[in-house]
């Protein structure tokens, strides 16, 4: 765990929207991190797609950077690793 700085006006932006959430101010900087940064990584996604692609990744154990930053998560729409399980022959 670390300290990041941010502005003023950061900072009251993540105060009114954690309260208007029902998160701490600590959750919803997070929160705008990972969503922030899968943006960047998948820039064919719009929010619900990443929204569904964090809950996936939660599911399976957490976000996990290095899966995502080699492509690895499960997009919306594509077979999760249940699923290709599920459908390769035993």
């Amino acid at each position: 765990m670390g300290i990041v700085k941010i502005s003023d006006q950061m900072h009251e932006n993540l105060r009114l929207a954690s309260t208007a959430l029902s998160r701490s101010i600590n959750s919803q900087a997070e929160h705008w991190m990972r969503v922030g940064m899968l943006a960047e990584m998948y820039p064919d996604l719009d929010h619900r797609e990443i929204c569904q692609m964090l809950v996936r990744a939660e599911l399976a154990g957490g976000l996990d950077v290095a899966l995502a930053a080699r492509g690895e998560l499960d997009k919306p729409g594509a077979a999760t690793p249940t699923a290709r399980a599920r459908k390769q022959p035993h």
